[in-house]
């Protein structure tokens, strides 16, 4: 693992948390994509196993939520992959890990540039072609338990001025629970221009779509008596998203360069669901002789984004210093088709009977600008100071069948960021250094908060956008055979949504009324450190350690429902942030041949802000228990071929990361059990 240099293309990365992977040199399980060996040396990844079948990265860093990454800026290739960050931030998108050279993660103190996201920015960056070659193969074929075929193939080379890129990626499996298929496809085409030595044009065209077939949540009871059953045999979900970019790359001058970007996220997610708690049994009804209907919800992403870029390097004082500055303009519009009457047959079915429950319309429009310089005061010593702004809306309109939109619901989202960041850097040598760096985020009240679920849920017309900080301090370097960073950290995070109980006297009932509910703090330490030996002449060890500590807590008067009475919370820890998360392990290299064993813990956590511990009948309450996991992992690489063998959760245990409250369903999700992936390799 190693991270960014201070600058990189038209970014600067000086005196900021940042780590990058490189997944060609790992023994990780790829084919499926598995967080917890991919991120292994990155300390506080919280890894949520929604299911094991790679289509999908669920992870988070220093408490945030992990579902689909959507407290990240994501990319690919630089370019933004969420699915609209003003509607439903989750990155949809799913790229196959074997088409990725390495990956790139910034913590939230780096947001300035790239947005304004808690969470920081997580690229992934795709191979380049053998330029040496006029056409170049690649072929990578993967098959295990449960099912599991997996192919990927690609082609690439140069021709004159012309790079070329072009992947195929084919992943079925059957799961390791009943009822949880799933099929993959995705493919990329990416073309870079070098029209001369100074300026270059990149096209690129990313498309990934899957059918996952939902198992449905278990109860307690239903996961202690077997893990692998399943509550629905007729949900599914299916989202299908193309990413199509066009971007310039300039070089100005030597000490000057330029960058632009023009991108989309265009497609739909798609689901059709028999969407109760997991103690509803999905079962026909013996006076009609037919299952329940089906809920079908659609999501269509139109998400546009450009962004144009400037680094230029100068002298001030006798040093080298360096000014990054960007405008980025974003245009998305969502449009949500949820609660249509599906069909009642068991097949993947988005048909439906009239009309929808709702049909609406977010449109979103925002630009942002932002400066950064890095001031060299001493050859040792760099101070870099920046500023975003944010200035931008969201409109809503649209019918439900339910609620009188034009009245009740909050139709205009304005928002008005300054962000203000300060990062510092000193070098007490070339391989030791202590940083640390202070950088305001928000991310904005998103569609589900906006939308209230029925006639007995109201949402308040002046909801506020999150806001907060990220603050760290660390010491990082290497001397001798080791490697370390170790660091400590403050998330302050404001504005938290949720729901309040309130009296309508116009119903005579209780309702749900979603609100700001307060704010919450998480002060963390993230411990990364690594010793390289060799045992002999042609033997290398090495053991590392990647281990967290997260204190997450309520702040002031925070609020929660609990039935018809709203209760603080403060000094509540914070849901699904467990206090531990801990991943060791142990590397040998022979010649050709390295093999790792890996120990992944992870401590309990709550499943709500009101830290119940005993578990709810649905399965959607309670203490989730902590677990811990051992992977081993073998490569043997010669020439061109590499042959991959690992034994995912070796000692098969029984566990679950989370319980949700939304999709894919309230309750127990179980995690894979024991799997074994064996993978073969070519390049020619």
């Amino acid at each position: 693992m190693e991270r960014l240099p201070e600058v990189s293309g038209t970014y600067l990365w000086s005196g900021k948390k940042s780590e990058v992977i490189s997944v060609e040199n790992i023994d990780a399980n790829i084919a499926e994509k598995t967080p917890r060996q991919i991120f292994a040396k990155i300390p506080g990844v919280f890894v949520y196993d929604m299911d094991g079948t790679g289509n999908q990265t669920n992870i988070s860093t220093r408490g945030l939520d992990p579902h689909r990454g959507w407290e990240f800026n994501i990319r690919a290739n630089g370019i933004m992959t969420n699915s609209d960050i003003y509607g439903y931030p989750a990155s949809h998108f799913s790229l196959p890990m074997e088409a990725i050279g390495r990956i790139e993660l910034v913590r939230g103190t780096g947001a300035l540039q790239y947005g304004a996201q808690f969470g920081g920015m997580l690229n992934y960056v795709i191979k380049t072609p053998d330029t040496t070659k006029a056409i170049g193969l690649e072929s990578i074929n993967s098959v295990g338990s449960y099912g599991l075929l997996s192919s990927y193939n690609a082609v690439g080379g140069k021709v004159g001025k012309l790079q070329y890129y072009a992947f195929y990626s084919k992943r079925v499996s059957e799961g390791y629970r009943k009822n949880s298929n799933s099929d993959y496809d995705g493919q990329g085409l990416l073309l870079k221009y070098a029209a001369t030595e100074k300026f270059a044009l990149k096209a690129e065209l990313l498309r990934s779509n899957y059918t996952y077939q939902i198992p449905g949540p278990l109860t307690d009871a239903m996961f202690e008596a077997d893990p692998r059953q399943s509550t629905r045999a007729r949900n599914y979900f299916n989202p299908k998203i193309y990413v199509p970019s066009l971007s310039a790359e300039w070089k100005i001058s030597p000490h000057t360069r330029m960058s632009w970007t023009a991108s989309a996220v265009l497609g739909e997610r798609r689901s059709v669901q028999f969407d109760r708690t997991a103690n509803v049994i999905d079962a026909i009804n013996p006076n009609t002789l037919t299952y329940a209907g089906r809920q079908v919800d659609i999501d269509a992403f139109n998400s546009f984004n450009t962004e144009l870029r400037l680094l230029h390097e100068y002298s001030l004082w006798g040093q080298h210093s360096t000014i990054a500055a960007g405008v980025q303009y974003i245009n998305n519009d969502l449009n949500r088709r949820q609660q249509g009457k599906g069909s009642t047959g068991t097949d993947y079915d988005l048909t439906i009977d009239g009309g929808w429950g709702r049909d609406l319309f977010l449109k979103s429009q925002n630009i942002a600008f932002s400066i950064e310089n890095k001031f060299q005061i001493s050859p040792k010593f760099s101070v870099s100071p920046g500023i975003r702004y944010e200035s931008g809306n969201s409109k809503l309109s649209g019918t439900t069948t339910y609620y009188d939109d034009d009245k009740d619901l909050p139709n205009t989202i304005k928002r008005n960021f300054p962000l203000l960041g300060l990062n510092t850097e000193y070098a007490f040598s070339k391989r030791q250094s202590v940083y640390a760096g202070f950088s305001q985020a928000y991310r904005p009240v998103i569609f589900k908060d906006i939308i209230p679920g029925n006639v007995y849920e109201k949402v308040s017309k002046n909801l506020k956008d999150a806001y907060g900080y990220n603050a760290e301090l660390g010491w990082r370097g290497a001397a001798g055979g080791f490697k370390w960073d170790l660091g400590a950290f403050a998330l302050q995070y404001n504005n938290r949504l949720g729901n309040l109980a309130q009296y309508d006297a116009d119903i005579d009932t209780f309702i749900l009324y979603r609100t700001n509910i307060g704010d919450s703090r998480t002060y963390g330490l993230e411990l990364f450190a690594e010793y390289g030996f060799y045992l002999g002449e042609e033997v290398f060890a090495s053991v590392f350690s990647s281990t967290s500590y997260f204190n997450a807590e309520y702040l002031g008067d925070s609020i929660r429902i609990n039935g018809k009475e709203n209760r603080s919370i403060k000094g509540k820890k914070v849901e699904s942030v467990p206090e531990i998360i801990s991943r060791n392990g142990l590397n040998i290299r022979y010649k050709k041949l390295s093999a790792s064993l890996l120990y992944s813990y992870t401590a309990e956590s709550f499943a709500d802000p009101l830290n119940t511990v005993e578990t709810s009948a649905t399965g959607a309450v309670g203490l989730v228990p902590a677990y811990g996991l051992l992977d081993f992992n073998a490569s043997y690489r010669y020439r061109n071929f590499i042959l991959r063998f690992n034994v995912n959760n070796l000692l098969d245990e029984h566990y679950f990361t989370k319980r949700p409250t939304f999709y894919p369903g309230a309750g127990v999700w179980p995690s894979d059990g024991r799997s074994v992936v064996v993978t073969i390799g070519v390049k020619i």
